[in-house]
């Protein structure tokens, strides 16, 4: 008197990616049409409880699956398990569980459906090979609804999604997107499950690769080639780099080694002064860790005009300290950072450099201030005129001196103590003193 039910899949699967769950569910059935099925559809089944209201009160929701999926075919390539199906098994949960070709989830929200299914791409059809490599999962998964959001939902929806996601990346100085193995241990599993770094820091990172390669066409053939490289397998962080160093014909080294295996952000000082032609931009960098020193990296600054007109630049952050000319004719009345919020960073100052003095060669600019581990001097006068620097404490004692005929002077304070110094700068019966904190 007893019945046997069996259940087989055409692809493999990892152990994790298994779900058994019962009530007394409905089938509710939609199907969705990726344009590489030519016409055939792909059916999407939905076990939900058995009331006439609760369809009644989520199917919009249930529905808006069909476009999600059909995206993401667009994006990333074919729903990887075409020959059998996609669907949503309705439980007790407060999120959602990316079972392989079956979604467990306690609700139908745009965004909870939208970054489960992009795990069946992203930690189903690929799965990290170690759980230092998480990334691959989670990462991809959140910017996997970020998508959804700026395809589906528009461009201030998706605005609303990622600058979210970048604000809570750094509400903390540290932390790595790539999870050291040390960090993995009984009672801290969770680490794993970090929602600022595994999940939100590597969304905007992979928004800071898409910026980077700056060529949509191109990022999106990343994504697909990854998928047919590694389908039905594991891949870490680092063979994701393989695919991008291998399609971009550039090495991006220095960009995982920043934001995948480093730690942190960085943080800008930026001001800017005009001639006649030209516009000049100095943007001195430092970082919210000692573990990264520098991220080298693409930004944006949207310039305004007098004439009501307005014109994006790029410009390219090498080194601490950089200096950009820019020809530009018409009046500058004021510029933004990174208006399209592409990047990582937090800004501590973004002016007009209106107290520039080049007739005075010791009159100086400190950023940043307070100074945590190094202080930045820049001069005005860009002359090679020597230059007596000293530091003192507030008790008079001298703390640094040196000689310079540089325009730019990074001094060391990370073994200073804590409190209030002020720097004197000489030259012949030129001086100028500011006070700084650290």
């Amino acid at each position: 008197g007893r019945r046997r039910y069996e259940w087989k899949t055409r692809y493999p699967i990892d152990y994790y990616l298994l779900s058994f769950a019962v009530a007394d569910y409905q089938d509710y059935r939609i199907y969705a049409h990726p344009t590489q099925l030519n016409g055939d559809s792909l059916l999407i089944q939905n076990f939900i409880y058995n009331s006439p209201q609760y369809l009644n009160s989520n199917k919009s929701d249930i529905d808006q699956t069909s476009k999600i999926i059909e995206l993401y075919s667009n994006l990333f390539g074919l729903y990887p398990f075409s020959k059998e199906k996609y669907g949503h098994c309705l439980t007790e949960l407060g999120g959602g569980m990316e079972h392989q070709t079956m979604t467990t989830l306690g609700g139908f929200g745009f965004d909870l459906v939208a970054h489960e299914l992009g795990h069946m791409w992203f930690g189903d059809n690929i799965t990290c090979a170690t759980w230092s490599d998480i990334w691959i999962n989670e990462g991809f998964a959140t910017y996997s609804n970020y998508l959804a959001n700026e395809y589906l939902k528009g461009s201030e929806e998706a605005l609303n999604f990622i600058t979210k996601a970048q604000t809570h990346a750094i509400s903390q100085p540290g932390g790595s997107i790539y999870i050291p193995e040390k960090e993995i241990y009984p009672g801290n599993e969770w680490r794993i499950f970090n929602g600022r770094l595994s999940y939100d820091k590597g969304a905007a990172v992979l928004h800071m690769l898409r910026h980077e390669i700056n060529n949509d066409s191109l990022f999106f053939n990343i994504l697909q080639a990854y998928q047919k490289r590694f389908s039905g397998t594991v891949a870490t962080g680092a063979d994701f780099k393989h695919v991008v160093d291998s399609l971009t014909g550039k090495d991006f080294t220095y960009f995982f080694n920043q934001w995948y295996y480093g730690e942190g952000y960085p943080e800008f000082n930026i001001t800017w002064s005009q001639t006649s032609d030209s516009l000049q931009i100095l943007s001195i960098q430092t970082t919210s860790t000692q573990t990264t020193r520098l991220f080298r990296m693409f930004f944006d600054l949207k310039l305004y005009f007098n004439d009501g007109h307005d014109s994006l630049v790029r410009l390219l952050q090498t080194d601490t300290l950089n200096r950009f000319s820019i020809p530009i004719a018409k009046k500058v009345n004021n510029i933004t950072y990174d208006p399209n919020h592409w990047t990582l960073q937090k800004i501590n100052s973004l002016g007009l450099d209106a107290i520039q003095d080049i007739t005075n060669p010791t009159k100086f600019r400190s950023y940043p201030n307070p100074v945590k581990t190094e202080l930045y001097l820049r001069f005005d006068h860009q002359y090679s005129t020597q230059k007596q620097i000293s530091i003192y404490s507030v008790d008079g004692r001298i703390m640094f001196k040196t000689s310079t005929n540089k325009g730019e002077l990074k001094i060391n304070f990370k073994n200073y103590p804590h409190g209030i110094y002020i720097i004197s700068a000489v030259a012949g019966e030129k001086h100028t003193l500011q006070k700084i904190v650290h």
